[in-house]
């Protein structure tokens, strides 16, 4: 008998006794995204709520983005601007659905007539001790000048990634209108992203979350 299809919609709330294999997400229209526990690198005390866009179906990218889409349209943003890798589907859905005819993607991959003051060095929590760079092609230049400008990714976490997109933008001369990520992940991003903290936006949040002595997961931060 074949496998049954896997439902990403759920409706399993917390409990006392915490978590075992996923962690049931909240999107703002109250439905809920049962996602799989990542154990962190290290003591395997520590673990976050994965969210990976690409294996997810249709449905909840469209979700995501029709709920990112809201969030950001009140701060009228005339570019849609998308973060490596897995940002880059949803700020185009996220532009699609705010009647944009482009976004602007940024990315890891240098060309050959890239620069190096469009650059930023860039880490990320799901690539522990993998460095990469972050560029801006110096021809989307025009398509950001004067504009009022949002910035997507699929998860925030450490912060650093966007950290670095902050740098690249603004030797570029560009300061976003609004930040949005489908998933806030913990509160670790609040140091690195302090002067930005007014602009974030996101339809889930998780938390960090540790092992409890019963071998179950909870929320420590």
């Amino acid at each position: 008998m074949p496998p049954k299809p896997v439902k990403p919609w759920t409706d399993v709330r917390d409990t006392l006794h915490g978590f075992v294999d996923g962690f049931p997400a909240s999107l703002p229209d109250g439905r809920q995204l049962l996602l799989p526990i990542r154990v962190l690198p290290g003591d395997g005390a520590a673990a976050v709520a994965s969210l990976i866009i690409n294996q997810a179906s249709f449905a909840v990218e469209d979700a995501l983005a029709e709920a990112m889409a809201a969030l950001v349209r009140p701060h009228a943003p005339e570019v849609i601007v998308g973060v490596p890798t897995l940002g880059i589907p949803l700020a185009n859905n996220v532009a699609r659905r705010l009647g944009h005819n482009r976004m602007v993607a940024l990315g890891t991959s240098r060309k050959f007539w890239y620069r190096d003051d469009l650059s930023a060095p860039m880490s990320s929590i799901t690539s522990p001790g993998q460095q990469k760079t972050i560029f801006l092609d110096p021809r989307s230049l025009p398509l950001l000048a004067g504009r009022r400008v949002a910035v997507v990714d699929d998860v925030i976490s450490s912060g650093t990634s966007m950290a670095a997109v902050q740098t690249l933008l603004q030797g570029a001369g560009v300061e976003p209108a609004v930040i949005a990520a489908a998933m806030l992940q913990g509160d670790r991003w609040r140091a690195g992203l302090a002067p930005w903290h007014d602009r974030m936006v996101a339809p889930l949040a998780s938390p960090r979350l540790a092992r409890t002595a019963a071998g179950r997961w909870v929320a420590s931060d």
